[in-house]
């Protein structure tokens, strides 16, 4: 288990991290995000004690983070980090060398994984000859490669197609499945409520929402109620209770300051013909996480 305790971090006078806790446990997918400079990459360069936080600690299975334990580390950064004039080959017996792989295994690992990632043709070819998406496949195999316990992901979609995304996550799910630590970060809300099960949301480094995911969207007391039917977006606008009402291409999504007001939208269209759907749902995390960060910004 990867337990951050109350870790900050400053740079000279800047406080890029400010107190932050979390856990992630065997197996387990954590959501860090945050907008840009919210402080995840100076979390994740602690994590990977690359450099050192001011106060607080960083543990894996109840030891401090040193060589021996980064070599079963994985990082998949959102920068490109590939040596770009080396083959694909060259590039994975550098990587695996500096995680104390010898060359057997780093060639027999290899292998499984281009098969996997349907790319085996290009173990010879040199990585600046490769498209950006099987460039983001090679670099996805530089940060397994060691068959890491703890896999940091930064954006690991980049560049992929729709196709290309469906088997990114299956490849993380079945490394969840064998007990991998996952920390997960995105900025697209969709693919954290796919994967994370819990989370954390950064806000000029300091934590401003944590928690399951399912607690914070239960916690949320603003709710969305979707109309399809015969309604005017006028009328929905002046209902008691109701924050914001718009037209999507088929149907009409009301915003509700909370659950009580949906009998006001519900009474509505009692006078309206031809309703064909009403459904309160949950908030999205996109929705969320704007909110929120909006909210604390805005102090």
């Amino acid at each position: 288990m990867l337990k951050v305790s109350n870790i900050t971090k400053y740079y000279g006078d800047f406080k890029a991290v400010d107190d932050l806790s979390f856990e992630v446990k065997k197996g387990e997918i954590f959501g860090l995000l945050g907008v840009n400079g919210a402080g995840k990459t100076t979390t994740f360069r602690m994590i990977m004690n690359l450099i050192e936080p001011n106060s607080g600690n960083i543990t894996f299975n109840g030891r401090k983070i040193d060589y021996d334990i980064t070599d079963k580390i994985g990082f998949l950064t959102e920068e490109r980090s590939l040596l770009t004039k080396l083959t694909v080959k060259e590039q994975m017996l550098f990587y695996g060398a500096l995680k104390s792989l010898d060359e057997k295994t780093i060639l027999k690992r290899l292998d499984k994984l281009l098969e996997k990632f349907g790319i085996q043709e290009y173990k010879d070819r040199k990585i600046n000859t490769l498209s950006k998406g099987n460039q983001q496949k090679v670099q996805f195999i530089a940060a397994i490669i060691n068959e890491p316990s703890l896999l940091i992901l930064d954006e690991p979609f980049s560049g992929l197609d729709p196709i290309n995304i469906e088997l990114f996550k299956s490849v993380i799910l079945d490394l969840k499945q064998k007990g991998t630590s996952i920390i997960f970060s995105s900025h697209r809300m969709d693919h954290v409520e796919f994967f994370c099960e819990k989370l954390v949301i950064l806000v000029r480094g300091k934590s401003v929402l944590e928690g399951y995911l399912k607690d914070i969207k239960n916690d949320y007391k603003i709710k969305k109620i979707v109309i399809e039917g015969d309604v005017k977006l006028s009328d929905l606008k002046k209902i008691d209770g109701v924050i914001k009402a718009v037209k999507t291409s088929s149907s009409y999504e009301v915003s509700i300051k909370d659950e009580s007001y949906c009998k006001n939208v519900f009474e509505y269209l009692k006078t309206v013909n031809n309703v064909t759907k009403f459904a309160l749902q949950q908030p999205s995390l996109e929705e969320i996480f704007v909110s929120k960060v909006g909210e604390t910004y805005g102090k």
